[in-house]
């Protein structure tokens, strides 16, 4: 089966655009309501291939309709680039507002500060299908133990490779991260116009697997809010890792210290890079590009040999919103829209990664290039701070400019993390 990919909201790439307009104040108490017939009001995001989304998503509502008479579902397809003016809007005029909507997971945690979502956990406990649920994506619906929306898909980032150049050197697979280093290195001094690994100093999503896989946190929890942990020796320790692989070894800093996620993907698919830290979702970009034919796929190892490093749990989640006057619709159609079914249709037409582990099970069965992601997912992927400081964090640029800091030299790895140690605890502390 052919699959397209999600561009517009390419799982985490749109999170910190996104999330940099969490919405304000709003009217938390709801509407009081809950009827079971009238329309229903659903905001989806605008996909920039739509017509394979919608075409489940109307299944979806065409089945849910029929069960529920003197039920009407609307569903708008809203542009990403305008969606936190729109949710925030939302959420301040609950009239105007939707009854379910579609939502970046690492929006979680400020939308429930700002009273726009929903508390399902009650549903959510009796829902057949979520039993099934994969643990973070979990996570990424919860805030202090209480569920607020359903996962709708996942998407991790694995590591991609050019088997004609491994081959053509006589290279191993990396097993362990300083072989990766190591191979990096070895690819770029015997064919110097290539990027060993490519790697960026804005790609935050693939500098957090070696933070993690050296022990390292971002943040631990503490009373009801959060503390960095970026000072950690552990985390230090993976900084170091990470921004030991810019120099003129593999990838130099003047060309890769400013490189987000989509530099890398694009230097790999356009056969400037020998490896790069991609995701599921990049998967068409390098079947469209010069190295079609010419790669394989393999979960980014992490520390010693047969580990796994974690990666960010990235994607998207399904919420009701609170001032709904249609709960029980509202819940249902939300399960409906983000159950198992819809979840296998979503892939197959959309390529986005179920967040249940035995459709994922199944779908990797049935497309090969998937295995690596599910294995990194089934080795623990990890999800950011349950905090609506986040937003402000990922927004302000905070982990970037750290890992910008170390790669050009201006700041040793120990003041860089520093400061941004204080700057993310600054954050924590006015969110409360």
């Amino acid at each position: 089966m052919k699959l397209s990919v999600r561009t517009a909201v390419p799982l985490t790439a749109l999170v910190l655009a996104a999330t940099a307009c969490a919405p304000g104040t709003s009217d938390t108490s709801g509407s009081g309501k809950d009827e079971k017939s009238g329309t229903l009001r659903v905001w989806l995001f605008q996909e920039v291939n739509n017509a394979p989304k919608k075409k489940v998503v109307d299944a979806t509502v065409d089945t849910f309709e029929k069960a529920h008479k003197g039920a009407k579902v609307q569903v708008e397809y809203i542009p990403v680039e305008t969606r936190a003016e729109k949710i925030k809007a939302a959420f301040n005029d609950p009239k105007s507002a939707p009854d379910v909507i579609e939502y970046g997971n690492t929006d979680t945690a400020g939308y429930v500060k700002d009273g726009g979502l929903a508390d399902v956990t009650g549903e959510f406990g009796k829902w057949a299908d979520a039993k099934d649920t994969d643990p973070t994506a979990k996570e990424s619906v919860t805030v202090d133990g209480k569920i607020y929306g359903a996962p709708y898909f996942v998407g991790v980032r694995a590591l991609y490779y050019r088997t004609d150049v491994f081959k053509d050197l006589g290279l191993g697979v990396p097993k362990t991260q300083d072989e990766l280093a190591a191979t990096a290195k070895k690819i770029h001094k015997a064919r110097p116009e290539l990027y060993g690994l490519a790697v960026g100093g804005a790609y935050t999503y693939g500098a957090m697997p070696f933070l993690w896989a050296n022990g390292g946190e971002l943040a631990e929890k503490k009373g009801d809010s959060y503390v960095s942990a970026l000072d950690s020796p552990a985390a230090q320790k993976g900084i170091k890792a990470y921004t030991s692989l810019f120099g003129s070894a593999n990838c130099p800093a003047a060309k890769c210290a400013g490189m987000g996620g989509n530099d890398t993907v694009t230097a790999f698919a356009s056969g400037k890079a020998a490896m790069a830290i991609g995701g599921d979702f990049s998967h068409q970009a390098m079947e469209d590009g010069t190295v079609k034919g010419k790669y394989a796929v393999v979960p980014l190892p992490g520390v010693k040999a047969g580990e796994i490093a974690p990666a960010f749990a990235g994607g998207n989640n399904i919420g009701v919103l609170k001032s709904t006057s249609h709960r029980t619709l509202a819940v249902d159609l939300m399960e409906q829209l983000a159950g198992k079914d819809a979840q296998r249709a979503l892939f197959s037409g959309m390529g986005f990664l179920p967040t249940y582990t035995d459709v994922r099970a199944d779908v990797a069965r049935e497309e090969p290039f998937v295995a690596p992601f599910v294995k990194t997912l089934g080795a623990g992927a990890k999800f950011v701070p349950a905090s609506p400081a986040w937003a402000k964090i990922d927004a302000s640029l905070v982990l970037p400019t750290m890992f910008q800091e170390v790669v050009s030299g201006r700041k040793d790895v120990a003041a860089a993390s520093g400061d941004a140690v204080k700057k993310m605890n600054d954050a924590f502390g006015a969110a409360g």
